[in-house]
């Protein structure tokens, strides 16, 4: 199997398993968090941070990694959707950095508070959509290079 190949298909595939879990997560994982009680929030959330992190760090490296890697060495046509796919992954971890790590810290710090959950739900759109696109781009990949042109 080519190199160039072989980074593309890491590459669809944590990114199609992150955009499973993020739309789990987005719809049924952060709206369950206004169910737990008060007074267990912080041990929940706690465990949902270091549960969660063990899920989704490796995928996320990967992707991240084989996303740039593939950026410098595609040479198969279609490189400005190699660009784009990286571009969505930036615009991912930026959120995760910006919105989603920040939301996380206070939920198990201070508890369950209404307005940082809403934002936790609300922030993480954008997350669900740039990994949907991702999945989309590299579908689209995935198929065009395994397309034989005709002679």
């Amino acid at each position: 199997m080519n190199l160039k190949i072989a980074v593309l298909l890491v590459n669809a595939l944590s990114t199609w398993f992150m955009t499973g879990v993020i739309w789990f997560v987005q719809i049924v994982h952060y709206p369950l968090f206004s169910a737990v009680g008060n007074n267990e929030f912080r041990d929940y959330a706690e465990r949902h941070c270091q549960l969660t992190t063990m899920v989704v760090a490796p995928p996320m490296l990967l992707e991240i990694t084989s996303s740039t890697i593939l950026a410098f060495v595609w040479n198969r046509g279609h490189l400005w959707l190699v660009w784009l796919n990286l571009a969505f992954v930036v615009i991912i971890w930026i959120s995760t950095v910006l919105c989603s790590i920040p939301c996380h810290a206070k939920l198990c710090t201070i508890g369950y508070v209404e307005n940082v959950h809403h934002w936790l739900v609300f922030s993480n759109w954008l997350r669900t959509i740039m990994w949907t696109l991702r999945s989309l781009v590299l579908a689209y990949l995935m198929y065009s290079s395994m397309v034989v042109p005709r002679t």
